[in-house]
């Protein structure tokens, strides 16, 4: 019998193979919730296109669980993720966004929203893309105090589409030419 003040070296190895199988598991469980948490709150990360023999541009987005529709897109080449808010009169982007998708600050006016008055910069964007969906010289605003990166997709973009609601689908077409 070995003496008790020695450890036996297979137990040890047998206790370290747990622990790191253990530690893999939790990894790759919290990869694998992430991700799935994500999708729950963007489910279009791509979003489902398609053009019509008549040339007209269709995306169709999910809604996700919280009644809203995300979508990930573009800001002049740059990848994000936008909020469809019809109640938005402008595209209200967060200003570290801005600043990444190379926007310059115009001049500051009030904006009036749910939270109180808020300053924003006036800026344009030169294109903003939604799956198979470009639009060009977009009115927006920089928002400095809006948290988060997600942008406010408002009707200065969306009048530019027709959209139609049916069920947990929304449908955006764009007739390039007579629209825009």
């Amino acid at each position: 019998m070995p003496p008790s003040s020695q450890q036996n070296p297979g137990k040890n190895i047998g206790q370290g193979m747990l622990i790191a199988s253990f530690s893999i598991g939790l990894v790759a469980l919290t990869i694998f919730f992430d991700a799935w948490l994500g999708n729950r709150s963007n489910p279009n990360s791509n979003p489902a296109s398609l053009v019509t023999p008549a040339g007209v541009r269709e995306v169709v987005l999910q809604r996700n669980p919280q009644g809203h529709y995300v979508s990930s897109g573009e800001i002049n080449g740059v990848p994000v993720t936008f909020l469809l808010d019809t109640g938005a009169t402008d595209v209200a982007i967060p200003a570290r966004v801005a600043q990444a998708a190379g926007l310059e600050r115009g001049y500051p006016t009030q904006a009036t929203t749910a939270n109180g008055v808020i300053t924003v910069y006036s800026t344009r964007v030169d294109a903003l893309l939604l799956g198979n969906i470009q639009l060009h010289d977009i009115s927006a605003s920089i928002t400095p105090s809006m948290p988060g990166e997600t942008i406010l997709l408002g009707m200065s973009a969306l009048q530019q589409v027709e959209f139609a609601q049916r069920g947990s689908q929304l449908t955006l077409r764009y007739h390039p030419g007579s629209l825009n």
